[in-house]
């Protein structure tokens, strides 16, 4: 699970969240995750425009009352939030308590990460990661949470360090592995609009802008493209197709 490194949160953990993780068997607890607080600039900045917009337009004023009032930095209830991460999965937290277990071996997880401009100029980038259990239950995460360009790669990483054998075993005994549409076979690749391609077939593979593009050899277009949005538990399914097609190349 490397990423980069950033100051662990030593707080303890809550009784009930220590029952919850030994409940699903989660194993030691590694590290916490806070709210990101707000900077000072944000905070003023947001005062500003609360005082300005009761003073002339009344509702603009409230809403960035309401944003403020939300935010982590003032919202006892907001900053109470915690994502806790264990060997084998992770709690997520409120200020009621654990909400979820999650086990890195039984759950998926699809990732949305969006850089944003204005004029051109870069401003900032969101993330969205989607948490799905094998009940059919879901749970969204975004940098509400502090460090998610770390949390995230926690995640994606254990996902496939935990299942990826169980995935190439899969393969190995004949069976069809799903990511999404895509359907991925030790001969090949299929999707619905596509049809099927061998691996043998595939000169291409690549992620550009969030998309991943296979292309068949001596073809100028992609034979297929699938945002990376669409792909659940994206880290697994790259680490799955890089296998098959090493053991493509060396048959």
């Amino acid at each position: 699970m490397a990423a980069p490194t950033v100051p662990v949160t030593q707080e303890r953990l809550p009784e009930a969240v220590e029952a919850l993780a030994a409940a699903h068997g989660l194993g030691p607890h590694r590290e916490t995750f806070l709210p990101k607080r707000q900077g000072v600039l944000w905070m003023a900045g947001m005062v500003f425009f609360v005082l300005l917009g009761l003073l002339l337009f009344v509702l603009p004023g409230l809403f960035f009352g309401y944003l403020l009032l939300q935010s982590p930095n003032v919202s006892r209830k907001k900053a109470a939030h915690r994502l806790h991460f264990f060997e084998y999965g992770l709690v997520v937290a409120d200020h009621t308590g654990p909400v979820e277990a999650f086990r890195w071996d039984s759950m998926a997880v699809l990732q949305q990460i969006t850089r944003r401009y204005a004029n051109g100029v870069y401003v900032g980038t969101t993330y969205l990661y989607t948490l799905y259990k094998q009940d059919g239950s879901t749970l969204k995460l975004t940098n509400f949470f502090a460090n998610p360009e770390r949390w995230g790669l926690i995640i994606q990483h254990a996902i496939t360090n935990s299942q990826l054998p169980g995935v190439l075993a899969a393969l190995g005994n004949g069976e069809t592995v799903r990511f999404g549409d895509i359907a991925v076979t030790t001969g090949g690749v299929a999707t619905p609009k596509r049809g099927s391609v061998a691996w043998s077939e595939i000169q291409r593979f690549e992620i550009k802008n969030g998309v991943v593009f296979l292309a068949k050899a001596g073809k100028l277009l992609a034979w297929s493209n699938t945002p990376v949005a669409k792909i659940p538990n994206f880290f697994l399914f790259l680490a799955t197709v890089d296998r098959l097609r090493q053991l493509n190349a060396a048959a």
